[in-house]
């Protein structure tokens, strides 16, 4: 299993572990890291590789949002880095307590890919037919992203399982 991380975060696969699949041919990303799952499952799959499941934690989904959105959010990274993710990693926990997280390091150019990025349903579709297993999870109280369009979106190529109570973090306390 090859676990990629979300946002300025590295060793967040624990919140996750009664989700993730083991096997040495799934890939799992979480948030931003969601991205960086998807491409790897494509590139391995270009060079030949197998991957049997790609795994999904509350994929970064911003595609439905209005550009001000991400031009308030970059803003907000450029003034104060540290005051942002303080406030965007209590976000990420929020109906809930937050907890402790272990932080990597980041850029704007990072911030930006994952808020402009767009998923594309051929690409995923592509995946499938070439015998890749898509499940996505997401929590109904996720704050962060849009997680009635995600959920429409996924539906169409991939098993989505929709925690009630979660968070980002796919926690429900």
């Amino acid at each position: 299993m090859k676990f990629y991380s979300g946002f300025s975060l590295k060793n967040e696969q624990h919140w996750f572990k009664e989700h993730i699949n083991p096997s040495h041919y799934c890939v799992c990303g979480f948030s931003y890291g969601a991205i960086k799952a998807f491409k790897h499952t494509k590139e391995q799959l270009k060079l030949g590789k197998r991957v049997d499941t790609l795994q999904l934690f509350s994929p970064a989904f911003f595609q439905t949002k209005e550009k001000k959105f991400m031009k308030l959010q970059l803003l907000g990274y450029k003034k104060n880095r540290d005051a942002y993710l303080k406030e965007f990693i209590k976000s990420c926990f929020l109906p809930h307590l937050e907890k402790s997280v272990e932080h990597d390091k980041n850029s704007v150019e990072e911030l930006k890919e994952l808020l402009s990025y767009e998923w594309d349903a051929e690409e995923l579709k592509n995946l499938v037919k070439n015998g890749v297993k898509i499940e996505v999870y997401l929590g109904s109280e996720d704050k962060i992203i849009d997680v009635g369009g995600a959920r429409e979106f996924f539906l169409e190529v991939a098993t989505v399982t929709y925690i009630k109570n979660a968070n980002h973090f796919l926690l429900t306390n």
